[in-house]
Parts: C-alpha cells; sequence; structure tokens
C-alpha cells in the first residue's frame, strides 16, 4: 500500500478535478451534478433492477426492445445490498460503490504495472487511466469501475500465482459485465500455460482455477437463456434487442461510412478517435511489450468484443475503460520522456478527459 500511495494520490486528483469541472459546468447549466452521475443512462437500469429485480421491457424507435436482463446482477445486488444497510438511495449507493471500486481499481492496476514494469511506469499507469477522455465514467453509478478492480486484481493474483483468488475474482468479473468474460479468458489462458508448462502435472488449485473463472458469466447467460426458453441464444437475443451484437465489426465499419459521409455529432467522432488509438495501442503492446500470457489475452478479448461488437458505437470507450493494458507502452514513454514534454503531455489529457467528461453528461444527447 505504501508503494501504491503516490500513484492513488495522482489518481484521486485526477478525478477529483474531473468531478469538480462537471460540478461547475452542471450547475452552470442548472443541472444537479449528482443526478447526472447516479441517475445517467444505464445507472437508471441498474436502480431499478435493485430496487424491483428483473422485468422491465421498454420498445424503442427502429423496432428496438429494451429487456433489462441485457444488465448483469451482480452490480445492482451490491447497491440494494447498500441500501438495505445505509439509509440512502439507489443512485447514492450505486455511486458509493463505483467510487470505492475506482479506489480499488487504481490499486490493482498500479500493482500489475509495477510487477510488469516498474514503480514509475506503474504510477503513470494509474495516472494515464485516470486521465481517459472517457473516464467520468469511473465516478458515475456505472459497473466498469467495479470491473475493472475484479480484473486488475485477478490479473495481479495470476502474475503471483494465486490460483483461487484469479479465479474468484474472474467470476466475479463474469457476474458484473458481458465483458467481465474477458477475465476468465485471462485465466484460462495461465492455466493452459501452467500445464504446458508442467507437463499436464499441474495440482487441483490450477484445474479448479480453470473450472470456476468462467462460472459467473456462463451462469448468468444460461439462466437468462432458460428464462427465455432459448438456454444458449436467449441472453443475446436479448441483446439483439438492444442492437447489440458481434458481427466482426460490419455493423461498425457500416455505421463509420455513414458517419464520415456527412454532418455528425461530436461524441460520434470522439468514440472513433478513441477506438482507433486503442487499436493502435494494442498494435504497440503486441508488437513492442514482452507482456505474460494471461494480460495479453484479457487485453486481447477486450479489444475484440469492442471492436467486434455492433450497436451503440458511442459506447465503445467505455467497452475500453477496463483494457488499462493498452496504456502500457504510453506510461513507459511518459516515464522515459524528459519532465516538460511529459508535464504538457499530462496538461493535455487532464484538459480533455475534464472538457470532454462534462460535454457527454451535459451537452451530448447519446448515451455514454
Amino acid at each position: 500500500m505504501r508503494r501504491a500511495v503516490p500513484a492513488l494520490g495522482l489518481f484521486a486528483a485526477a478525478r477529483l478535478t474531473g468531478l469538480l469541472v462537471l460540478t461547475l459546468w452542471a450547475r452552470h447549466s442548472g443541472r444537479s451534478p449528482r443526478a447526472l452521475l447516479a441517475t445517467s443512462w444505464d445507472s437508471g437500469w441498474y436502480a431499478g433492477i435493485a430496487a424491483h429485480g428483473y422485468g422491465r421491457v421498454l420498445h424503442g424507435a427502429h423496432g428496438m426492445v429494451l429487456n433489462d436482463l441485457a444488465f448483469f446482477p451482480l452490480y445492482p445486488a451490491l447497491v440494494r445490498a447498500v441500501t438495505t444497510v445505509l439509509p440512502v438511495t439507489g443512485g447514492t449507493a450505486g455511486l458509493l460503490l463505483s467510487w470505492t471500486a475506482a479506489g480499488a481499481a487504481a490499486w490493482g492496476v498500479y500493482l500489475v504495472g509495477e510487477r510488469l514494469r516498474g514503480r514509475r511506469t506503474a504510477t503513470v499507469l494509474v495516472l494515464l487511466w485516470g486521465l481517459l477522455p472517457h473516464s467520468v465514467v469511473l465516478t458515475m453509478a456505472y459497473t466498469e469501475p467495479v470491473m475493472t478492480a475484479f480484473a486488475a486484481w485477478a490479473l495481479y493474483a495470476l502474475l503471483t500465482r494465486r490460483w483461487p483468488a484469479a479465479a474468484v475474482l474472474a467470476s466475479l468479473a463474469g457476474l458484473t459485465r458481458p465483458n467481465g468474460v474477458a477475465v476468465a479468458a485471462a485465466v484460462l489462458a495461465a492455466v493452459v500455460g501452467e500445464l504446458w508448462r508442467t507437463r499436464g502435472r499441474s495440482g487441483p488449485r490450477v484445474w479448479a482455477a480453470g473450472l470456476l473463472a468462467p462460472a459467473g458469466w456462463l451462469s448468468y447467460v444460461l439462466w437468462v437463456g432458460v428464462r427465455r426458453n432459448d438456454p444458449l441464444g436467449g441472453y443475446f437475443a436479448v441483446q439483439s434487442g438492444w442492437t447489440s451484437r458481434f458481427d466482426l465489426g460490419r455493423g461498425s465499419l457500416v455505421f463509420v461510412r455513414d458517419m464520415l459521409g456527412g454532418p455528425t455529432q461530436f461524441g460520434f467522432a470522439m468514440a472513433l478517435l478513441i477506438t482507433g488509438a486503442a487499436v493502435l495501442l494494442f498494435a504497440l503492446l503486441v508488437c513492442g511489450e514482452r507482456l505474460p500470457l494471461p494480460v495479453l489475452a484479457y487485453t486481447t478479448v477486450l479489444v475484440v468484443i469492442a471492436v467486434g461488437g455492433s450497436g451503440f458505437f458511442e459506447s465503445k470507450p467505455r467497452f475500453l475503460l477496463p483494457a488499462f493494458p493498452l496504456l502500457l507502452p504510453l506510461a513507459a514513454a511518459l516515464t522515459k520522456a524528459r519532465p516538460r514534454a511529459a508535464i504538457l503531455v499530462v496538461a493535455a489529457l487532464a484538459g480533455l478527459s475534464c472538457c470532454y467528461g462534462a460535454y457527454a453528461l451535459t451537452l451530448a444527447r447519446m448515451a455514454i
């Protein structure tokens, strides 16, 4: 914990600055900062599940069927638990959970970065993660902070060969978000690597980790399927009702083509820019960094899901938020850069993060 304090301090400063800018702009425009953070977009769905359980279905434009079964159960269950213990509303409970999870996630990100590249690079890695343009999500009642916390600590457990802890954390991540399956993929990759190294003579903990890691994700997907009378396809049919499906990026390419052919909103352009930057960073990561297999597997699955999925193009940067290893090349470069150059880059990222976060919650007309 002592080693992580500087990184956590910088992360807190980054997010508090973003929160201050959002608060000032929201007040200026006559909006409630708390309502923006606690009830915007998917936050309302999670609060509804926490209060009333599953069963809400809305019919949107263009034949969309918005079923709350698309949202994984752990986060709303935690919100309900907090409201049972504390005299707070579901929105406030969601914020308490997200802020706590964001701190835990930053700590886990630091530990993974320190294990891979040393203390200085790990500190810069945490700061960069807190200054991403879409890092406002880390202060919202959303699931990304919770999943990233589980993911970062699961990766650290794998790097330190704590198999049971990694498997439990992977299972919890799989109950938090659809792309939480990436954490299970990391555990399975580590298990395969260990079995290959030991010629299949690994102990029962390794085998048990491989079986338990995907259990959370699989259990919810199958539960939705059974509830929809289609055990294998029911959950994916629910996602399809939200126009979300995995088509190897075909839908995204069509969207980008149409977007570039005429006027578009700033949020869509930013989503394209951030997603393109993520793909470039992924290429740099694969070609220039020697990463442990579980870290590479985790990052690859997240990038493939985000880039290869269609629907809600503007949300792709949020889907990539847990992919913190993508920032390793940039963190390493800033660590070696001259102090003045590094400060200028960090200041520019801070300005972009604060301004874009305020824009996304107060001015944008699209989901974040």
